[in-house]
């Protein structure tokens, strides 16, 4: 992967041909870890640090459809985040922050602004 350089509130984290189809990676951005993921052409990205296990691990997970949900399984005890949302189905009072992802010239574009805070 690429060195993170940022734009306009934008930080380049790697090359699309960098991630692999349903496969997570880590990323860190201005000192936050987040997962990458690209499932289906579109790519996410979410706070990679499980909020059951205290471990950064939401990038090793495995993605999967949960309830026609798209999701990613955590690695330690296995909950599941909607990859668009950051919600937990297993505990409607969690989620992970979620992040705006763009590709441009097919660099993979992160800003930290969460889209999860944002709808609060």
């Amino acid at each position: 992967m690429t060195q993170p350089t940022a734009n306009k509130g934008w930080t380049t984290v790697c090359s699309e041909s960098d991630l692999i189809p349903n496969l997570g990676v880590c990323a860190l951005v201005e000192g936050v870890q987040i997962a990458l993921f690209k499932v289906d052409d579109r790519v996410y990205a979410l706070d990679n640090h499980d909020p059951f296990s205290q471990a950064n691990v939401i990038s090793r997970g495995l993605v999967g459809d949960l309830e026609g949900r798209l999701v990613v399984a955590s690695p330690i005890y296995k909950q599941h985040f909607e990859l668009s949302t950051g919600q937990c189905l297993e505990d409607e009072s969690v989620e992970l922050n979620v992040y705006p992802v763009e590709v441009v010239d097919q660099k993979v574009q992160v800003s930290l602004t969460s889209v999860t805070e944002e709808a609060a």
